[in-house]
């Protein structure tokens, strides 16, 4: 059999292309050839027409929508989640196979105007294309939350915290002076920041309605920001935003006005619509429920504080990079917009919670390699570096092979991270970059010290749920050989 994939990820990082390896060695393993498309953050090299044309069926192993679909008309198609791709590949390949026997490939029917593909697969229930659209909007924010976080976090150790009162660079900038530059990082940094919020609502209306909403939904997030309703004015304006082009696409017009309905008209109403309702109806709740959120999170003191960091730290762990680890980390870059020390207390927690993972299995499996596969120890090599750069799905290799042992050890391990990192009041302004970034962070001893912390937990619990599995099997057969014949 010949198959074809393309995998996808919120992120486009890391389970995007662990999906992809996990394919082509499944189908390796079965005798097939596969060939993958990764359409990651780094972008993609397209499958060719004659590699679709020659597949029997095709896989779609994606938690946002593929990108170009309609190339692969015609064709048996399997869609799976990307996790399943990395944990079950060879079962995405037999249901594959099986797809081909009841549904032989059919000449695929030349489109004639290719419309932008929708960013959520067709049939999903509304809770899996509730969950699409807000990722695929958090995937679009992230680069711009990389980029303006670290040129501030980078003008912050130039130049200290104070250079956030520096004049425009505009009307003062000495190419000689360190502090003119880092007063240029912190005011491109800080730009780039304005973006967070348009750019998550945008991608949000776009995943609803394609195109024609991204442009509402830019408004949406913009109005969002001038009333202060901040990242949960974003998410409110791009849902809004999508579902109003979406019944406005259901509209009938004559037909000398359905070719400008996607570039003018569309556009112009959504804008007025949702920038009108954010403006004047839903922005004030919003940016109060903002600002009580905003004193909660300032008023967080001792076993409250503990406790919110714990459960952050728990669920950046549990799925290591997927939904529920992304609710929490978008959570910890929306509050460096408010620049509180909470905020950035909560930054600092879930940054070293979601080292802990990798690092942790990194140990184990150096302790106590006997426990693990070959390829687990080989995966735990490399997890020294993918936990050091804050990259949580190092651990996923360890997880989908023993996901009842593993993944309550690293919740565990996380969870104290994160609870000790907030007690100890560590403070980060980076929204990533792991180890690397340590000088920028406040309390770096005791940083430091929850991290080490919560991986040697995580690394025991490991050990101890594996040794206790070994025994289990191991210990009955001695007492069957003491048993006389």
């Amino acid at each position: 059999m010949k198959y074809v994939a393309v995998t996808a990820c919120p992120t486009g990082i890391a389970h995007t292309y662990m999906a992809a390896e996990a394919l082509e060695q499944a189908a390796k393993a079965a005798g097939d050839e596969m060939l993958v498309e990764t359409q990651g953050s780094a972008g993609s090299t397209p499958l060719s027409a004659a590699d679709i044309a020659a597949a029997d069926a095709v896989i779609f192993a994606a938690d946002v929508g593929v990108r170009d679909r309609e190339r692969f008309a015609g064709k048996p198609v399997v869609e799976a989640p990307v996790k399943q791709a990395i944990n079950d590949a060879a079962g995405l390949l037999t249901q594959a196979a099986n797809a081909v026997q009841q549904e032989p490939a059919a000449a695929p029917e030349p489109a004639a105007e290719p419309e932008l593909a929708s960013k959520v697969a067709a049939g999903a229930g509304f809770g899996t294309r509730l969950r699409q659209w807000l990722m695929t909007g958090v995937s679009y924010m992230i680069p711009f939350v990389a980029a303006g976080g670290l040129l501030i976090a980078l003008s912050f150790a130039l130049g200290g915290y104070q250079i956030t009162d520096a004049p425009p660079v505009t009307e003062v900038f000495d190419p000689a002076s360190l502090l003119s530059w880092a007063a240029l990082a912190n005011q491109i940094g800080s730009t780039a920041f304005e973006f967070l919020v348009p750019v998550l609502a945008g991608f949000i209306a776009f995943a609803i309605a394609d195109r024609p909403a991204i442009a509402p939904g830019f408004v949406g997030g913009a109005v969002a920001v001038t009333v202060g309703a901040g990242f949960l004015g974003g998410l409110v304006a791009g849902l809004l935003a999508g579902a109003v082009i979406a019944g406005l696409k259901q509209v009938r017009v004559p037909r000398g006005i359905a070719g400008i309905m996607p570039v003018v008209v569309l556009p112009l109403l959504g804008s007025l619509v949702v920038g009108g309702l954010m403006f004047v109806v839903l922005g004030k709740p919003i940016a109060l429920a903002m600002a009580a959120l905003t004193g909660w999170l300032t008023g967080l003191s001792g076993a409250n504080a503990a406790l919110l960091g714990a459960l952050l730290g728990a669920m950046i762990a549990f799925d290591m990079g997927g939904p529920i680890n992304k609710v929490a980390y978008t959570f910890a870059v929306g509050g460096l917009s408010i620049g509180t020390t909470a905020s950035l207390e909560i930054m600092a927690a879930v940054m070293a919670a979601g080292m802990v993972p990798p690092l942790a299995l990194a140990l184990a499996s150096a302790v106590r390699g006997k426990l693990f596969s070959p390829a687990e120890r080989a995966s735990g090599r490399a997890a020294w570096l993918l936990g050091a750069s804050f990259i949580t799905e190092g651990a996923i290799p360890f997880a989908a092979g023993d996901p009842l042992r593993v993944i309550p050890s690293i919740v565990v391990g996380s969870a104290t991270t994160g609870a000790l990192s907030m007690t100890f009041g560590a403070t980060l302004r980076a929204p990533h970059g792991g180890i690397f970034v340590t000088p920028l962070v406040g309390n770096p001893f005791l940083y430091l010290a929850a991290i080490v912390i919560g991986v040697v937990v995580a690394a025991a619990a490991v050990l101890f749920a594996k040794q206790l599995g070994r025994r289990a099997v191991e210990e009955p057969a001695p007492e069957a050989a003491a048993v006389p014949a």
